[in-house]
């Protein structure tokens, strides 16, 4: 039923907590796992410091310990990191690997640009290309 997962990951605690769900997923399912993390763009009003979904180094490290994580529970990972604005990005990417799931927390670091009544994971749900599982 669900042959790709796509678990979108930043360094919120919902997505540490959505990791034990795409663990059972892809086992339950013998499905094939893509973790992504995108690289947010810095605008002229933020930083790194202020958003470590914005330092590449940062990212970088947080999918090698994500990736540990799924090799422990012996869950092979296809990495992919990307940047540009997060929600816009991880639906382009589940219809470029043709995911039939994306399993992600309910709320992640931030919000979107356009405003504090949108997150990321809103716009996900309204533009993804397959089902998504959040994870509270």
């Amino acid at each position: 039923m669900f042959k790709t997962v796509l678990f979108p990951v930043d360094q919120s605690q919902e997505a540490r907590n959505a990791a034990e769900v795409a663990i059972d997923v892809v086992k339950q399912y013998e499905s094939r796992l893509i973790l992504l993390s995108v690289v947010e763009e810095i605008s002229s009003d933020s930083s790194e410091e202020e958003n470590p979904m914005k330092s590449p180094t940062a990212v970088a490290k947080l999918l090698e310990n994500v990736e540990e994580i799924f090799s422990k529970q012996g869950i092979e990972v296809q990495v992919i990191e990307k940047q540009g604005k997060p929600a816009f990005t991880i639906c382009d990417v589940a219809d470029e690997v043709n995911a039939n799931l994306i399993v992600m927390g309910c709320r992640g670091l931030g919000l979107t640009e356009e405003g504090a009544n949108d997150s990321v994971t809103n716009r996900v749900i309204n533009l993804s290309p397959c089902p998504v599982l959040i994870v509270p």
